[in-house]
């Protein structure tokens, strides 16, 4: 429980994990989403991989990290909690309207690859309220 906890206690942790429930993602779209540079998030998600709070499945070239379906079951109340508070926090709200842009946009990790500068631009011109 204590290392779920200090895993928990960083806000670029909690922001990976608000993301995170939604849809499994690579490092390169989490990077865009909530615009960090690679190795703070590759680092961020270790955390939260040995905590056991996120899973990471290979596919191809890519690794897609998610939300650890044990950790919401096992942790329902403290999920929902999360939840309640994503949605009360404009940080984690703003992030969260960066993954609908981005899930709607059609764009892939793959874009991101080829030409990131093109993908965060059309997600932050898609932004209400700049």
């Amino acid at each position: 429980m204590v290392e779920i906890f200090k895993a928990l206690s960083d806000d670029n942790r909690l922001r990976l994990i608000n993301i995170l429930a939604n849809q499994a993602l690579c490092v390169c779209e989490l990077e865009v989403l909530l615009e960090m540079n690679q190795s703070n998030v590759s680092r961020h998600l270790a955390k939260l991989k040995s905590s056991r709070i996120t899973t990471a499945l290979k596919e191809g070239q890519w690794v897609h990290y998610k939300l650890g379906n044990a950790f919401v079951e096992e942790n329902e109340q403290l999920a929902n909690y999360l939840k309640l508070k994503f949605s009360e926090n404009s940080i984690y709200k703003r992030d969260l309207d960066r993954y609908k842009i981005y899930h709607n946009s059609g764009y892939t990790c793959q874009n991101i690859r080829n030409d990131k500068d093109t993908v965060e631009k059309f997600i932050n011109d898609m932004m209400p309220n700049q």
